[in-house]
Order: C-alpha cells, then structure tokens, then sequence
C-alpha cells in the first residue's frame, strides 16, 4: 500500500509539485480553498477531500502547506474546521510557503506549543518550470530527524535538498540569500547588455561569451527565460523577496547594499514598468 501524503494548497507551484509525487508512488490527500481545481486534481489520480481536517485524518505522517502566507498557514493549522480538528498525533506538517524567516519561527512556536503535531520548513526555488519537471531545490529546517525521514518526499519534487539547521526560520533565510544573489546577478546581467547593446553588438554572442567565461551564471544561461518575467508575476515575487530580504537586514543590523541597491533599479534595468501600487 503506498504512503499517503497530505498536500494543502494546488495552486501554480503546488499542483505539480502533488504530481509528481503521486508520479513517485505516493497517494496524494489533496485539499484546496479553490474548488475549481478539484477536477483537474482527481484527473491526476490525486484523493480530494471537502476539509482539512479529513487531510489531518488521511495522511500518514505528513501533511505538506504550499499556501501563500503567514496568515493561510495559521488558518489551515489553527482555523474552524482545520487540521487541528482531527486533533492528529505524531504528524509533521512541512510548510513549503515563503515566510520571514521570525515569522516561520513564530510559526514552528505556535505549532509546538498549542498541538500534538511538528513542523519543520522547506523552501522551495526553481519557480513553476522545476515545479512542473520535478527539479526544484529545497531548503530545510527544523528536526534534522524529521527532515530526513521525509527525504524520500523531497526526492519526488526535486532535485536536490539542502538542511540548514533546526530554526524553521533558516530554511527561510537561505531562501532569502539565493533570490537577494538573483536580483543582483539580474541587475548585473541587464547592465553589461546595455553597454553591449550601445556599440550594437550581437546579444547572443554576448551571452555565449559569458557562458564559457568568468561572467556566467544561472541568469546567463536562462537568460532567454528571465527577460521575459512579467511585472506582476516572477518579477513581483522576486522584488517581496528582496524587500523582505532588505528588511531582514535592518532588524539585525546586517547591511546589504546591493541588495538594496537591486531592489530599487529591478524593474528599470529589465525594461518593465512596476506594476500599480495598490
């Protein structure tokens, strides 16, 4: 009989994420808010339930949250009706949303102190396109036990996992670090195409040269992918990041100035417009 997994959240990152690991042999206990998903979800071959707390119920050991913020985690955990409802034991809830690395901690204290369950945190990076191909890297934190008794899980959706101590909130800052590099690395990138693009010589052989050259990186060889990072999708995500990373900062004191730096010039240097305060 296969493991069931519980998975909380099938949206753009979530729903390949479940598919790939019911492609691993795992049965998927598949919840989401957004009910039109459902049919695309039991096309899939996942097991979709009416509440979170027949997730709580269902899922052997684990129960994967790949929803949006602080406040939907606390809800699907803590909320009417949630995973608490079940009053589960002994289960782990792997919270795989991007929070602040204090507020992933306060997270992991709520959790410990007020349920019989455990949490630990695993980021994820590689977007929709390693979600789809099952390539994703993931940071974890939290109990290196627990962290590595569900390795088997984090084969299914990626490519490599990475551990980074016992904090939830590390896996976070790890996060953090990769999308503040990405920035730069983008800001950088844009830069030297400008100045090439000035005395008209050809991008393409440019980045060909960057790529067997000291200027290379993954911007570089994706290049043709990250141009195209719409203001209000990829390039929205990416400037939260650099702002929460920016912010981090200031709280304990860590200067980053090209951080803050990139954060400010993202979207010029890219050629798009920011999207509309709201």
């Amino acid at each position: 009989m296969s493991k069931k997994i519980g998975f909380v959240g099938l949206g753009t990152m979530g729903f390949p994420m479940a598919v790939n690991l019911k492609k691993a042999g795992f049965e998927v206990i598949g919840y989401d808010a957004f009910k039109g998903v459902y049919e695309k979800a039991e096309a899939a071959g996942f097991t979709m339930v009416e509440t979170l707390k027949e997730v709580a119920e269902q899922a052997d050991d684990a129960i994967i949250s790949m929803v949006r913020d602080y406040a939907q985690n606390v809800d699907i955990i803590f909320g009417e009706g949630a995973l608490l409802s079940a009053q589960p034991k002994g289960k782990t809830i792997i919270v795989m949303s991007t929070l602040d690395p204090d507020t992933m901690n306060e997270l992991g204290k709520k959790v410990e102190e007020e349920s019989d369950l455990r949490l630990i945190s695993a980021a994820v990076s590689g977007g929709a396109s390693g979600a789809l191909a099952g390539t994703l890297s993931i940071m974890t934190s939290g109990s290196e036990t627990i962290v590595k008794s569900f390795q088997p899980y984090f084969d299914a959706i990626g490519s490599n996992t990475f551990y980074y101590g016992e904090e939830p909130g590390n896996s976070q800052v790890a996060k953090l670090a990769n999308n503040m590099i990405l920035g730069i690395n983008m800001n950088g990138l844009a830069e030297g195409l400008k100045l090439a693009k000035h005395y008209n010589l050809p991008q393409e052989e440019v980045l060909n040269l960057l790529k067997v050259s000291t200027g290379d990186s993954w911007v570089v060889r994706n290049w043709s992918d990250v141009s195209e990072w719409t203001a209000d999708t990829a390039l929205a995500v990416l400037l939260k990041d650099l702002k929460a990373a920016y912010n981090e900062g200031l709280k304990h004191n860590v200067t980053l100035p090209f951080n803050a730096l990139s954060s400010t010039q993202l979207f010029d240097s890219m050629g798009k417009e920011k999207p509309t305060a709201k």
